[in-house]
């Protein structure tokens, strides 16, 4: 976790009145500036639309032939993805707090900072919502990178959460107490048909039968969906009792068991009763942003260190799954800034962020080898049976699959 400077009230207050002085010598510093919202807004936004830009990062979602990018903290793009050459964009979604979602049939689910809302999205042209499930998802907006000092005069009102922050750059405090903190964003976590779709590593949404499954930074949330109109929150588990530390960070689910990738490693949850998911086992490593995907007996981690994801050198670990109760290392493969990755069949596909995407034989897991890359920013990847998507800056990319660990271009949508 990135360390930060911390100001008392009384600094900040004294610092805010000095703020248009004439002395342009002192020393500069960043803060954080949080940004309060109204929960009762943030609620009365949400609206279904045609289709629109947002230039706004995100991720991807696939059910059947649609294809849904979530565009953070705005809303959710609906695109017609029967042709995947030329896929339609039909409709978007606002959603102002919207991170994940998670498709079951005839309905949408989605967070929007602290509710879970459904949808019906039976008839596509006509998206309605049907359920909000109030203060039952933690949110916990990212402290920015660079700043080092937060200001506190900056308060919040009844009925508001905190859903992100600026940044300003002020004079630096001088002589006066200065709080080193290992964690600030501490206190100020936020009150609280049948076909499943499919979403990249990224995804901290999954589906098992009735349940659907989300992840906050240290617990696990179960919901019901048996009536999708009638979804409620039915419990929370929370897993550092069971992890020993370490923010959860996604969710893959293959059968019975789901895989939480975190910041200290890869654990291990049966879910073979949904409602009653229970910790197995775990595989740790040093702090990293780790995604993690499996395929038959294999999982497959991307480790990436640097900023505020740790020191650890960048890597992926092929971990043998076959006993969940004792997952073991089979192999790590050096690699330049790892993020989402996916796997179909003995082929590995690792997005790498400015070093592109990186195509890799799986055939034997205890030593996989780089055979293709493709340029681009790519973030994250989801391998479907018949054709491959890629998700970059702004971009989404879809390829066919050629011999050889070949990939040709079908589309690209600029968001």
């Amino acid at each position: 976790m990135k360390r930060i400077y911390l100001c008392t009230v009384l600094v900040l207050s004294l610092f805010v009145l000095s703020c248009d002085s004439d002395d342009t010598s002192q020393e500069q510093a960043k803060f954080a500036v949080p940004t309060y919202k109204s929960l009762a807004e943030i609620r009365g936004n949400v609206a279904v639309s045609s289709a629109r830009e947002t230039h706004s990062d995100g991720k991807i979602y696939v059910a059947e032939h649609y294809l849904f990018y979530i565009a953070k903290e705005r809303g959710v793009h609906v695109y017609d993805n029967s042709n995947p050459s030329a896929p339609v964009n039909i409709a978007f979604i606002t959603i102002e707090g919207v991170h994940d979602i998670a498709v079951k049939g005839n309905y949408l689910y989605a967070d929007n900072f602290v509710d879970l809302l459904v949808f019906d999205i039976s008839n596509i042209q006509t998206i309605s919502l049907v359920r909000i499930v109030q203060n039952t998802i933690g949110f916990s907006p990212v402290f920015p990178d660079d700043a080092e000092f937060y200001d506190y005069t900056v308060t919040q009102t009844e009925g508001q959460i905190l859903t992100g922050f600026t940044v300003e750059t002020r004079d630096r405090p001088e002589g006066q107490e200065v709080v080193w903190s290992d964690n600030a964003l501490a206190s100020f976590e936020s009150a609280a048909g049948n076909a499943i779709g499919t979403g990249g590593s990224y995804a901290r949404f999954q589906i098992r039968n009735n349940a659907l499954y989300t992840i906050d930074s240290y617990k696990l949330n179960v919901f019901n969906i048996t009536n999708p109109n009638d979804t409620f929150f039915d419990k929370e588990i929370y897993m550092t009792q069971w992890f020993g530390g370490g923010e959860f960070e996604t969710l893959f689910i293959q059968k019975d068991v789901l895989f939480v990738g975190s910041t200290t490693g890869m654990y291990t949850v049966n879910a073979s009763d949904e409602f009653n998911p229970y910790f197995v086992s775990g595989f740790s490593h040093a702090t990293a942003c780790d995604p993690v995907v499996v395929f038959g007996n294999t999982a497959y981690i991307t480790v990436r260190g640097g900023s505020s994801c740790g020191a650890i050198e960048d890597q992926i670990n092929v971990i043998d799954v076959t006993d969940i109760s004792n997952p073991t290392l089979l192999s790590t493969y050096f690699v330049g800034q790892p993020y989402g990755l996916g796997i179909k069949d003995d082929v590995l596909y690792v997005a790498c962020g400015s070093n592109g995407l990186k195509v890799f034989n799986a055939v034997n897991s205890a030593n996989i080898t780089l055979e293709n890359t493709y340029t681009g920013h790519v973030k994250d990847i989801i391998p479907l049976e018949d054709h491959l998507i890629v998700v970059g800056d702004n971009t989404i990319t879809q390829y066919s699959y050629g011999s050889n660990f070949t990939l040709t271009q079908l589309s690209q949508i600029e968001l």
